[in-house]
Order: structure tokens, then sequence, then C-alpha cells
């Protein structure tokens, strides 16, 4: 019976100490950004956002645009490598390629494509001059080499829809509509990577630790052993966030704010 009390304390004990476990962020700096919509930043330290559905890239006072309003709004932006910026326009299922200074480089209106007809919903740099496509006219992931022109599957047709995505070079993941996180190499090769609870925003950050948002609040989770654990902050309200480089990036209606994180 003392041995069955003491365990029981130990038990409860030990849930108290997992409840109060926390990830604490140090704030590093603080500076002011105007923009409609955050979309990350590179290694540069350059940040890169959307103000009225223009594109900026700004560092201190060097600032640079692309505009290109006949293609709609911007749906999604790859900043994977500051020399070909991938900007991806689902209204007009076209993509444009930037170099570092946001000058145009390709322009790839899938519409166009008559011998493999491309509807794209998802769009992100892969390594060889291709991209990652996902077709939603057979729901099918694959990929697109810039100098062919030409789209290779490379699964069958996804059985849920795609929530959340984020690509690689050799790698495409995403979050199906019952949040279970896969992934895709350049070889058509799918991997479960594991479940995330339910969210408003995510990011992974490899095949097993991701970082995800639901309201205001931020969580580190580990879909190796299923446990998750709060990222304490002191903003109330959160945009958008980026991790990179062990610093965590925090975008408000008009402000961003770098803390330094240090992940399990």
């Amino acid at each position: 019976m003392k041995k069955f009390i003491l365990f029981l304390c130990f038990f409860i004990i030990s849930i108290g100490f997992a409840q109060e476990k926390v990830i604490k962020p140090q704030l590093v700096t603080t500076s002011t950004l105007v923009a409609d919509e955050f979309f990350g930043s590179d290694s540069f330290g350059y940040v890169y956002y959307n103000k009225a559905n223009v594109f900026y890239k700004q560092k201190n006072k060097e600032l640079f645009q692309y505009k290109n309003l006949a293609l709609g709004k911007i749906k999604g932006v790859d900043l994977q490598n500051p020399l070909k910026i991938v900007l991806f326009y689902e209204g007009f299922n076209s993509v444009v390629t930037l170099d570092n200074q946001l000058n145009e480089t390709l322009l790839f209106n899938f519409s166009k494509n008559q011998n493999n007809p491309i509807v794209t919903s998802a769009v992100g740099l892969a390594s060889q001059n291709r991209l990652w496509l996902f077709n939603s006219l057979p729901m099918q992931l694959g990929l697109y080499d810039f100098n062919k022109q030409q789209w290779q599957s490379l699964s069958q047709p996804f059985q849920s829809p795609i929530q959340y995505y984020q690509t690689d070079y050799n790698n495409f993941y995403w979050a199906d509509s019952n949040n279970n996180i896969y992934s895709c190499d350049i070889f058509g090769k799918i991997t479960a990577l594991g479940t995330i609870p339910k969210f408003d925003a995510v990011q992974i950050l490899s095949y097993e630790k991701v970082v995800f948002q639901i309201e205001n609040k931020l969580f580190f989770h580990d879909l190796k052993d299923n446990s998750t654990i709060e990222i304490q902050l002191d903003k109330k309200m959160i945009e958008k966030f980026q991790v990179k480089d062990q610093f965590l990036l925090i975008f408000t209606e008009s402000e961003i704010s770098k803390y330094q994180i240090l992940l399990p």
C-alpha cells in the first residue's frame, strides 16, 4: 500500500512538472514594419512582404520591389534561394521567378500548356531547375522542369485535400485535412511523419519537429514521441511566425520581433 501511495505521489508530481515545461525565447530586436502580409526573411537579413499586392524586399534603408498586378494576388512565396525567388499566383495559374534585386527572370503560365494541362494549387522550388507542383486536375504531386517545360507525376492521386504545404530542394511536406504530416522526396518516396494537433498555422522543421500556432499561442511538437510544449511569448497578437537558424520571427500588424530560441 505504501509503495502504491509513493508511486501515486510521484506520478502526480511528474504530471505537474510536465505541465509546467515551456520554451521561453529571448527577445533580441523589435523593428517597425507596416505590411499586408509578411512572407519571411533570408540568411542575409532581408525581410520580404506584400503591401497593396506589391512584393517588397527590405533591409534597413535598402528596398526592392516587384509588381505584376495583371496576375492578381500573390498566393505563395518561396525564399529558399534568394537568387531565385518564386512567386505563386494561384488565381492566374502562374509562377514568376525573381533574382536577388527582384527582377523578373521567368514567367510560367501553366494554363498555356496544351500538351499536359496543369492547374496547380501548390508550388515550391526543387533541385536541378525544377519546381514542385501539385496538379489539381489529377490530384497528383510532381516536378516541373524549367528547361523542358514539362510536368512529371511523382505520386498516386491524393485521397485527402492538402491543408498546408512547404518545400525544400529535395522534399515536399504537407498536412492533410486530418492533420497528418507527410513528406515526398524527389524520387517519389512518400513517408508518413505523424500527426499534429489542430492548428491555424504550422512550420515543419524536420522529419520529427514542427512548430504550430493556434489562435495567438505557439507550440513545439515532436512528431516522434507525439509530445507538445508551449512556446511562451510576450506578444498578444501573432499574424505570422518563422523559425530560422535558431531565431523566431513574430510579425504583428506593425512590427517584427526577433527572438533567440532553443528547441529540444
